[in-house]
């Protein structure tokens, strides 16, 4: 706490430097944002050094850290004294204050909600230069509540107070194996219902194959897995019908393989996986390699001389759970990306208490994540694909998460996300606009 004390000093300082005129920003190395902006100069004042643990307490079921803080280490501290953040997104490089600004979610969301509906508390620094310390009832329960889903646009997280579960050594996982869409999402509902396990998430192979992992800690194994080599999850999925994991390699099951993106860069071909060894099967790496491939723009070229039309889609959809059967075979026929992960999100008060971020108030939602590109031989309009995904999602009732593409017309965007809330909130925490608007970052990509 010294330390952050320390930190959060000098930092008033540099903003006192600045005169009322403060240019902060993250000099982050990495993202998890698939929205390409224009570069930008690096940060007057860079936030990127708050990036510690700052206490763990087991009693309590607490865990504070500071804003830059990967997942990775918040994982790695807390599990060393028998606790897990209630929530940790499966990558390894989101960072807390990230997933707060944003959305995280993983498989214990059916429980606990998504990330945000484990904070108790927040530092936030603020659009106009101020410091603030938020929670649910305090005078700034405003910015707390409005924090999720802004994307930085009120400010940075300086420091984050999360709430922790107890862990054990190590994860039983069951498949479950589904042909029927509206079975799988009964039996998601029943589990949802029942509070069964610690985790449950699951996967579509294809329209008649849906595979449902349930998972709770244990403390002794028969024997353990190990996927963050030779083995590939996602793969596992399909061959086994229970399995056994340690704690630290359950938790980051997904991000050896990004899922199933590590196909896009050769890493599940056996002779590239051993090139790249076990230290660069990572989700940083494919990133990297990713952004790099659309800065030099090869994949572009050589669709293009196979006459070849593309669209990304990447993006995650929260679907009210009575709907999900519908959308999925929407999905299905229009745009046809396989596999699609599926994570039930039962949050507190449905969701309600995030004002930029409502779930559907009745029952689970269903999260959709699906990550690739649609490829065709006529040519595609700009956004075609993604703005059908858009109009279903709210006809449906759902919602979707703003860290990909966006293409929603600004008065239809603003009646999602509630426009009068955002501006109050922009007028409290940053009236100047220094921190730009949240259509003008999420859709055109200001």
């Amino acid at each position: 706490m010294t330390a952050y004390a320390e930190k959060k000093a000098r930092l008033l300082a540099d903003l006192g430097r600045a005169k009322g005129s403060p240019e902060f920003g993250l000099g982050k190395r990495t993202s998890n944002l698939f929205r390409d902006r224009a570069p930008r100069a690096p940060p007057k004042i860079d936030l990127s050094h708050f990036n510690a643990v700052v206490a763990v307490d087991t009693v309590a079921g607490l865990v504070e850290a500071e804003g830059m803080t990967t997942f990775a280490d918040l994982a790695e501290t807390t599990l060393a004294q028998g606790t897990m953040p209630a929530v940790v997104p499966q990558l390894k490089s989101i960072t807390l204050g990230g997933a707060v600004a944003g959305v995280g979610i993983e498989a214990t969301s059916f429980r606990a909600g998504l990330v945000h509906d484990a904070i108790v508390e927040l530092d936030v620094l603020t659009g106009d230069g101020r410091i603030v310390t938020c929670t649910a009832d305090n005078e700034h329960r405003d910015l707390f509540h409005g924090f999720a889903n802004s994307y930085g646009t009120l400010g940075y997280a300086l420091r984050v107070t999360m709430r922790t579960q107890p862990v054990k050594p190590f994860v039983r996982v069951d498949h479950q194996r589904f042909t029927d869409p509206a079975a799988f999402f009964a039996e998601i509902a029943r589990k949802c219902a029942a509070g069964e396990g610690d985790f449950l998430d699951g996967v579509v192979f294809a329209p008649d194959e849906l595979v449902l992992s349930s998972a709770r800690f244990v403390d002794i194994a028969p024997f353990t897995s190990d996927y963050t080599f030779e083995k590939i999850y996602y793969r596992s999925l399909r061959e086994r019908s229970a399995d056994f994991l340690r704690a630290r390699h359950y938790l980051w099951r997904w991000d050896t393989d990004w899922f199933w993106c590590s196909k896009n860069v050769g890493a599940q071909n056996p002779v590239l996986r051993h090139i790249y060894g076990r230290e660069l099967l990572n989700s940083v790496t494919y990133q990297k390699l990713m952004r790099l491939n659309t800065r030099l723009g090869l994949t572009a070229r050589w669709n293009e001389l196979a006459g070849i039309h593309t669209e990304s889609v990447i993006q995650d959809v929260d679907i009210p759970i009575e709907r999900a059967a519908e959308f999925l075979a929407f999905f299905h026929a229009e745009i046809g990306i396989l596999p699609i992960w599926i994570c039930p999100i039962r949050a507190p008060n449905g969701g309600a208490s995030a004002t930029f971020y409502r779930l559907p108030s009745q029952g689970p939602a269903i999260n959709f994540g699906f990550w690739d590109v649609v490829k065709r031989r006529e040519p595609i309009e700009r956004g075609h694909f993604n703005r059908k995904i858009e109009r279903k999602v709210v006809e449906l009732g759902g919602i979707k998460s703003l860290y990909s593409d966006s293409y929603y017309p600004e008065e239809e965007f603003w009646q999602i996300f509630d426009r009068d809330a955002y501006r109050a909130l922009k007028a409290r925490y940053d009236p100047d606009g220094r921190r730009g608007d949240l259509y003008g970052k999420c859709v055109l990509r200001h």
